[in-house]
């Protein structure tokens, strides 16, 4: 499997609390957020991986922690990993937020999103600046594009 990109998902009792635990505790600077309050999902940088703290766990404290893989071709996995046995809780669904996701579960239980991140997707494109800026502007990509706390690249 190729893995463009990956995160750990948790799934707190109390999103306030832990967001806030991870922030200004730990001090975790943000990458991204995303959603409207009083639900607004937080990404924090995590060394060279993300920490995602979003949603409420609804179930035993194991339930809380998942495995967030982006992948390239969601197809082309689910048809590989369906066919070596693999545990596949939910078949691959475009969901309102625009990517495609799988969920899996590995032998212990843990669960594992699958996701592909379609051509047409903000999270493909710079949506800072208007469409005629960005176009004279060089592309820069991955962890090098972006500064601590989610702020844009200097320029």
């Amino acid at each position: 499997m190729e893995v463009l990109s990956s995160r750990i998902l948790l799934r707190p009792a109390n999103l306030a609390r832990s967001q806030r635990f991870y922030r200004e505790v730990l001090g975790l600077a943000v990458y991204r957020e995303f959603g409207s309050p009083p639900d607004r999902g937080v990404v924090f940088f995590l060394g060279n991986g993300f920490l995602e703290v979003s949603g409420r766990g609804d179930g035993p404290p194991g339930r809380a922690v998942m495995i967030w893989l982006q992948v390239r071709d969601l197809p082309a996995e689910h048809a590989r990993l369906a066919a070596s046995g693999a545990r596949i809780l939910r078949e691959p669904v475009t969901e309102p937020w625009g990517l495609t996701e799988m969920w899996i579960e590995d032998p212990d239980g843990t669960r594992i999103v699958l996701v592909e991140v379609p051509g047409d997707h903000p999270l493909r494109r710079d949506t800072r600046l208007p469409a005629k800026q960005a176009a004279r502007r060089p592309a820069r990509t991955g962890l090098a594009a972006r500064r601590p706390g989610g702020l844009p690249p200097r320029t």
